[in-house]
């Protein structure tokens, strides 16, 4: 099958366009001829080496699936040859990621694709929706009428996140460039703020009359974690999903009695099957910024973390055809 093979670490040149064999099924096991993949910011964190211990090389990465069963292993009871499905493979996973044209999976890991979904579509969810189900269902246990603010709500995980919470009956308030904040009006959020032009800390008292939000999903970094304090509620939540890699002052987080999360997302059938519910009555949409092709992989990365493509900004997800 071919492949794309991260050879080392390092920019989007590591990777190599290869000949490998198809991956043994196991027992509780899918073969997936994979139709779409998409690109993540962990995917290009691995490609740098952020995760070294985890990651022997050469080794074919990628996080999303949307696909065709080609074989199913011993004791798998809940799919047959032909199923579309689509999932998120085993982070680290032995097997191998999406980056191929067949993909081996635990059974546990997968759900049957949303039917009104094209394989594109499909694998631009997998992910994204998972962790945006982590942090706002799981972790921050947003409930209905309550209130969340989403940072960088134009992007694959916010862009998700901003129809989930709106979904589960929340006022949303989302921060993005000013260039997108039609678009994420449009995605569902109620309040939007262009962060280039504005302090979000005070627009958000502001809009609150003070009270500020219940929940805030951190998707960008920097100093978010610092800042929260001040936009929260008294016992509001911050979930985070990026990596802590500048010190930060926490100590306004006891004036206002804030929960702190810190997310990897874990997979598993039961978030993606509700999102499929939600999929197929349109409740969310997918959101795809770019389109490229499986030998196209290292200029994906490439557009993906400029955030552009052909001078023009990606909105939601960037999405890789297979087949």
């Amino acid at each position: 099958m071919k492949a794309i093979v991260l050879t080392k670490f390092g920019g989007p040149d590591s990777f190599e366009l290869q000949d490998v064999p198809v991956p043994e099924v196991g027992i509780g096991e899918l073969l997936v001829r994979v139709m779409a993949t998409a690109i993540n910011p962990l995917d290009y964190q691995i490609r740098r080496g952020d995760y070294p211990d985890h990651v022997p090389l050469p080794a074919i990465i990628g996080h999303d699936v949307s696909g065709v069963v080609e074989k199913v292993g011993p004791g798998v009871t809940g799919f047959a040859v032909g199923d579309e499905v689509f999932y998120t493979p085993k982070i680290f996973g032995p097997k191998g990621g999406s980056y191929a044209q067949y993909n081996v999976v635990p059974e546990a890991l997968v759900t049957h694709k949303p039917a009104n979904l094209s394989h594109e579509e499909a694998a631009s969810t997998t992910l994204v929706g998972g962790t945006a189900w982590e942090a706002l269902v799981t972790r921050a246990k947003l409930h209905p009428a309550e209130s969340v603010l989403i940072h960088g709500g134009a992007g694959g995980v916010g862009s998700i996140a901003i129809q989930l919470a709106k979904a589960m009956g929340a006022t949303v308030y989302t921060t993005s460039r000013g260039h997108d904040l039609e678009f994420v009006r449009q995605l569902g959020a109620d309040h939007a703020i262009d962060f280039t032009g504005k302090n979000y800390t005070e627009e958000i008292a502001a809009l609150t009359g003070r009270q500020g939000v219940n929940v805030v999903l951190d998707t960008i970094g920097g100093l978010t974690l610092s800042q929260s304090p001040h936009v929260l509620a008294d016992g509001g939540r911050v979930v985070t999903l990026v990596d802590l890699a500048t010190p930060q002052n926490l100590v306004a987080a006891w004036g206002v009695n804030a929960e702190y999360h810190f997310v990897f997302t874990r997979q598993n059938r039961g978030k993606l099957q509700a999102l499929k519910t939600l999929l197929e009555s349109g409740r969310i949409r997918p959101v795809i910024g770019a389109r490229f092709s499986l030998a196209q992989i290292p200029q994906a990365h490439t557009a993906l973390e400029r955030g552009e493509v052909d001078g023009q900004p990606i909105r939601g997800k960037v999405v890789i055809s297979v087949a």
